[in-house]
């Protein structure tokens, strides 16, 4: 999740001792814990259950996406995503109803899966639907968001892991994480590098001293040096995509924003989801369990609200056999959680 400082100057013809007036803050005093749940299934047998909550954040600013068949002979593939948001939701929100379409327009996810075809039809997916939105933004007014963004595309041989920011997936195997995404941070060396060719800096961790990821999706004003690739920017939308192939011995993958990791690490959710599956079989309620979990490691008061991100996660659970699995998720105002797995 992003996070912006703004402080408001002297207005008018007040007097020197009167204090600044700031902007409204983007968090609220007390946060807001309904949840909101979702579930459902494939034909083939996935199931899948969503969870958010606002949290402390002025307004929801996550969205998902949960697609367990995608159309004609994809049918046996699913797509999964979190989309973070910041400074706005337009984007996320954006993401989440077309990023998938721009996706299968590129014709490269095919039933007969070239694998190197799939991952490039997804990067482009990504920069097509940035180049769109860019054109929406600029004639229709869009507010300044941004969204990081999360994936999981599921085929019946493999799991296509997609990340453009701070989000993470992570996919559980054999009771340990076996896989896990890259953080896309401005103090990565690489980020780093890309960001100083563009004519940018990092201070304080951030670009230019305002943005906490190096790549998202939307976050126009950090896109607009004319003679750079969009992969050239301050802020890349480009994505990295890596595919895994799906195992017997797979237990679930998750997908969140950084709101949840950076109040729990990849081994300890892990071992946190294994053996709540082990008492219940609702993963609904499991996310749920996630979301509560999250909140809880971050402090109330007003003073530390800064601290408390949007979570948001979504969990897919393909049990035995290719399309018989079962996939769940919650998103603790941004957290999926998935299992995919498939017989030997």
């Amino acid at each position: 999740m992003v996070s912006y400082f703004f402080k408001g100057g002297v207005v008018g013809d007040r007097d020197e001792e009167e204090d600044e007036e700031a902007l409204p803050s983007p968090y609220l005093e007390r946060p807001i814990l309904d949840k909101h749940l979702e579930e459902g299934a494939s034909a083939g047998g996935i199931v899948f259950a969503l969870a958010s909550v606002q949290g402390w954040r002025a307004q929801m600013e996550d969205a998902h996406a949960c697609v367990p068949e995608l159309p004609g002979e994809l049918s046996g593939w699913g797509f999964y995503a979190v989309y973070d948001g910041h400074a706005g939701s337009r984007v996320a929100q954006y993401c989440s109803r077309h990023l998938l379409e721009h996706i299968l327009a590129t014709g490269a996810a095919t039933a007969d899966e070239d694998k190197e075809a799939v991952k490039e039809g997804i990067r482009e997916g990504f920069l097509s639907i940035d180049r769109h939105m860019h054109r929406l933004a600029r004639s229709e007014g869009w507010d300044r968001s941004g969204s990081t963004a999360v994936a999981a595309m599921i085929s019946p041989r493999h799991v296509y892991f997609i990340n453009c920011g701070d989000s993470r997936a992570v996919l559980c195997r054999d009771g340990s994480v076996c896989f896990y995404t890259e953080d896309h941070k401005p103090f990565n060396p690489r980020e780093r590098e890309r960001i100083q060719n563009a004519g940018g800096t990092v201070t304080l961790q951030r670009v230019n001293g305002s943005l906490a990821v190096s790549r998202a999706l939307g976050d126009f004003d950090f896109k607009e040096v004319q003679w750079r690739a969009p992969t050239e920017q301050l802020v890349s939308p480009e994505p990295e995509v890596y595919e895994v192939e799906r195992s017997c011995r797979d237990e679930f993958l998750v997908l969140a924003c950084d709101g949840v990791w950076d109040t729990i690490a990849n081994e300890d959710l892990c071992a946190f989801v294994r053996s709540r599956l082990q008492l219940s079989s609702d993963l609904k309620d499991v996310c749920g369990q996630v979301i509560d979990l999250c909140l809880y490691k971050v402090s109330p008061r007003p003073s530390t609200a800064t601290r408390a991100r949007e979570k948001s996660a979504s969990r897919v659970n393909t049990g035995p056999g290719p399309g018989t699995g079962r996939t769940r998720t919650s998103h603790c105002p941004a957290l999926t959680l998935q299992r995919v797995s498939k017989s030997s």
